[in-house]
């Protein structure tokens, strides 16, 4: 069909109102004829009439009124369509039924709409365009009352969210930017009105379970822990002897496939330590002894030498490298999953930041690797605005990645790993938002400042190969939402959702690194850790009974004298043997 001199087909013909609107040029008859088309302008707005008659007898057509369109393409006989006129007349002749009941009728010139788009499917799309205004507003909102606590002004930026918390029961607040504005809307009200304490991101343990669904939700952690891994194993090739350091253990989500591939390596497996770091169990359950009891029943099954140690602290900075015990001969790997951000201060704080003696003790340990997984964000910026825009943009991508999951996905199990997933989310915006200062932990930085820190630290960059990134392109394949991207950034991978990168992993080791240390004893036991809170005691002579867990899960007990240093934060632990 030819163009349409005066209106939209597509639009309804909204803009048909009168025939005085329609008329057209005495030249445009010239044109329509030199196109094909047997028609004078002075007819058109009769014909746009009768097209309006013909899409609304199509659309009551489809709408279960006469759904047998067989006879258009058999029987029938129509006229050539470049006599627009007499085409249409003979295609409402065939679609236009005889006695169309009171259901519904040919359409007024004035009242096309309604036939048309009824009024359900118009409140539809009304509601639909409030909904998307609203959201806007909110955006706007949002920024203005950052901006108003930035400049000291309590009481305009209360007043704002009043303004959102009335502006979200107008948006749906289960999906898209009602449920991100509803959380940071949160966060702001917390933040103002002191709702929040610096205790109020939960209990270690609850950190630790969220930690586990957002886990199983999305492939962030499983990106960071397969990338990790990889980078582990190839820097442990041709080492007997091989000695992991976990700062955060969180259930020892990561070492299963580890060990497992360890099992595989060709010439037989190395003899494995895990030291795995994590938080006091408040209930007075030790659950890292429990992680390790499982990953020595899972060495054992796969013939591994395994010996697994818990060092109890509630900050990374109160670990001091003794409590870690690295013997001579060791492969050192040292693996950091969203840990070492925590260890950041304000950027224009005076004096060290407790990352710095951190890196320096690592460096100390000579480690043959050290991979670092950390949020591809800046939310560690001074100015408050500035970080609470980084924030909102960051988790609006974050979120849409997890509802492109949770919409795909058919197991109820995993819809619920989601909603407890963003619960994990919820708790670092309200960190990032909330909290200045010493109690601020969520302080996120790019790849680039990781890069210049570690360089400063001493720590040469390792190219991530390509094992690493077929693996983590490996991993996107389980998930359902096609968004997920990994892109290779100077030796490094990001995992981002549609071109934003969202999470970095990089590798490192000591520029230094000697390979003279003399070889471990056959016969060297690792005794366990043994510190007294609240001492400044460095050299405390104790008669200490260490507990080790052999494979078959059987109690040993030994005597020993250990120097047991200071620490405020870290407890007894005890060895676990895998064979």
């Amino acid at each position: 069909m030819g163009p349409y001199p005066c209106g939209s087909a597509a639009g309804g013909w909204e803009g048909v109102r009168s025939e005085a609107q329609c008329t057209a040029a005495p030249d445009i008859d010239g044109l329509l004829a030199g196109a094909g088309y047997r028609v004078r302008s002075s007819d058109l707005c009769q014909v746009a009439q009768r097209l309006e008659r013909l899409e609304s007898a199509m659309v009551y057509n489809s709408g279960g009124g006469h759904a047998d369109y067989d006879h258009l393409a058999s029987d029938a006989v129509h006229y050539n369509p470049s006599d627009l006129a007499s085409w249409v007349d003979s295609m409402l002749s065939e679609l236009t039924p005889a006695d169309p009941g009171p259901v519904r009728h040919a359409p007024a010139p004035d009242g096309w709409v309604d036939q048309i788009y009824p009024q359900p499917q118009r409140a539809v799309a009304a509601r639909m365009e409030e909904e998307e205004d609203s959201g806007i507003r909110l955006v706007h909102l949002l920024m203005s009352s950052a901006e108003a606590i930035q400049r000291g002004d309590a009481a305009l930026s209360g007043s704002l969210i009043d303004e959102m918390r009335l502006l979200l029961t107008r948006v749906n607040t289960g999906f898209g930017i009602g449920k991100v504005a509803g959380y940071f809307v949160d966060a702001l009200t917390r933040r103002l009105y002191s709702v929040s304490s610096p205790a109020a991101s939960g209990s270690p343990a609850e950190y630790e379970i969220l930690y586990h669904h957002f886990y199983e939700a999305s492939p962030y952690l499983k990106f960071a822990h397969f990338t990790a891994n990889q980078a582990i194993l190839e820097a442990f090739d041709g080492h007997d002897r091989v000695h992991v350091i976990d700062f955060s253990l969180m259930h020892g989500l990561q070492w299963p496939a580890l060990i497992q591939a360890l099992a595989l390596r060709p010439g037989g497996p190395p003899s494995l330590r895990l030291t795995g770091i994590g938080p006091p169990s408040p209930d007075g359950r030790d659950s890292l002894r429990e992680i390790g009891v499982r990953l020595a029943e899972l060495a054992r099954s796969v013939r591994v030498q395994f010996a697994f140690r818990g060092v109890a602290a509630n900050r990374l900075d109160d670990v001091r490298p003794w409590m870690l015990q690295v013997a001579p001969g060791e492969a050192v790997a040292v693996n950091s999953v969203m840990q070492l951000h925590r260890l950041l201060t304000d950027p224009d704080s005076p004096g060290p930041a407790p990352i710095d003696s951190v890196l320096s003790w690592i460096h100390g340990l000579r480690p043959k690797i050290v991979t670092v997984v950390e949020q591809e964000a800046d939310h560690n910026k001074t100015g408050f605005l500035d970080r609470f825009t980084e924030a909102l943009f960051y988790y609006s991508t974050m979120f849409d990645s997890l509802e492109a999951g949770r919409a795909n996905g058919s197991a109820v199990q995993q819809q619920q790993a989601t909603a407890v997933a963003e619960v994990y989310l919820q708790r670092e915006i309200r960190d990032i938002v909330c909290c200045e200062g010493p109690d601020r932990a969520e302080r996120h930085e790019p790849l680039v400042r990781w890069r210049a820190r570690m360089g400063q630290a001493g720590f040469k960059p390792v190219h991530l190969g390509s094992n690493a990134f077929k693996q983590a392109s490996m991993l996107l394949t389980l998930f359902s939402g096609e968004g997920y991207c990994v892109e290779e950034v100077d030796g490094c991978l990001t995992l981002g959702w549609h071109s934003r990168p969202l999470i970095a992993a990089s590798a490192w080791r000591a520029d230094d690194l000697e390979d003279n240390a003399r070889p471990v004893p056959d016969n060297f036991i690792f005794s366990s850790i043994s510190s007294t809170s609240n001492t400044n005691d460095s050299n405390n002579n104790n008669n200490n009974n260490n507990n080790i867990i052999n494979g078959n899960g059987s109690m040993l007990r030994r005597n020993s004298n250990n120097n047991s240093r200071s620490s405020d934060s870290s407890s007894q632990q005890e060895s676990i043997h895998g064979m």
